[in-house]
């Protein structure tokens, strides 16, 4: 095979994969990949800067809140479970938004210690574009998004979790 049929095959495999990608999921690609890397080395530091802890806390008070409101419980226990709501949310936010209870969610998708995490162009091929100028990851093309991210100030950040609580697991690596 040829020097030039071998470029236009690879050309043809980049334009290809680059059609399926967005905007948005090129954009975000980068960030998409430093937040795994961050995942799967257990560096808090980066993945702080890849997420929206406050969106994360607040999406988690919401879920803490519909429950109570829907809870068989009397209205003075629901008023006292919506007044500790914020408060259990921030604990839960501390314990929960840490690399080494993601790697879970990383492992869902895939991507084991071992396992290379592709380069932006692969994964700008797997984000989806929601509504607001977001992009979510699903496991598949037509799957639920597990994980929204939005563009805060030129970083893409994680800003929402609809996976399976289940998937959180504490302590698999070893927490800092």
């Amino acid at each position: 095979m040829t020097i030039f049929r071998r470029l236009a095959i690879i050309l043809s495999v980049s334009l290809g994969l680059a059609s399926c990608a967005t905007t948005e999921g090129l954009s975000a690609a980068g960030d998409v990949h430093a937040l795994l890397v961050s995942i799967r080395d257990n560096d808090r530091a980066t993945f702080d800067a890849h997420v929206d802890r406050m969106a994360l806390e607040a999406q988690l008070q919401a879920i803490l809140v519909e429950r109570a409101k829907g809870a068989d419980v009397p209205d003075g226990l629901k008023g006292l479970s919506l007044l500790v709501s914020g408060p259990l949310a921030k604990v839960a936010s501390k314990a929960l938004i840490r690399p080494d209870v993601f790697r879970a969610v990383a492992d869902y998708y895939g991507y084991q210690p071992q396992t290379p995490i592709p380069g932006s162009l692969a994964l700008a091929a797997i984000l989806r574009p929601v509504e607001g100028g977001r992009v979510c990851a699903a496991r598949g093309r037509k799957g639920p998004c597990l994980l929204t991210f939005a563009n805060e100030d030129g970083t893409w950040r994680l800003v929402e979790f609809n996976g399976d609580a289940a998937m959180l697991q504490l302590g698999r690596r070893g927490g800092q």
